[in-house]
């Protein structure tokens, strides 16, 4: 049981909300490569990534695995998004941090999603039984990779202004 809930049912819940959480940064995604803020979407992403970790600490675990160590370097991330967006508005230098850190929090989601999917889904796990044959090291250079030309278009479109801020 955690909070109540058997450990399949938390399970579940964990997933919907990372789940959210990715589909949610998509759509931040393509505010950024429109010039647009998109402050209910971002906040909802936010908030599910948030959650997703807060989740993932409530597994019980013995000690510090890797699933710890990339939740709290993604909540670390998250509270520096959470930053420069809300307190200071993704201004300046606050934009590229902004910028920066929520697509480094989605892709700690994305990068756990495609780890748990090679973990759990027979078809996957078939193709990479260790987690260290080439079809699990190509997804995930094929994720980082499309990570990195996320960053950098992002960056380049995103420039928020107060004036005709899309709050959507």
């Amino acid at each position: 049981m955690i909070i109540g809930m058997s450990t399949a049912t938390f399970t579940l819940l964990h997933v919907i909300i990372s789940l959210i959480g990715i589909v949610t940064g998509l759509v931040v995604v393509a505010g950024l490569w429109s010039g647009k803020r998109l402050s209910s979407w971002t906040g909802l992403f936010l908030l599910t990534t948030v959650l997703t970790d807060i989740t993932g600490f409530m597994f019980p675990v013995a000690g510090l695995d890797p699933a710890r160590v990339v939740g709290i370097i993604s909540l670390v991330a998250l509270a520096i998004s959470i930053l420069a967006f809300y307190t200071y508005h993704a201004a300046r230098a606050w934009r590229w941090i902004y910028v920066t850190t929520a697509l480094f929090s989605l892709y700690l989601n994305c990068f756990v999603g495609v780890v748990q999917s090679f973990q759990k889904i027979p078809a996957l796990h078939a193709l990479a039984p260790k987690g260290n044959e080439p079809a699990f090291v190509g997804s995930q250079v094929t994720l980082i990779l499309a990570f990195i030309v996320i960053g950098i278009i992002s960056l380049r479109r995103f420039h928020p202004t107060t004036q005709g801020a899309v709050y959507a």
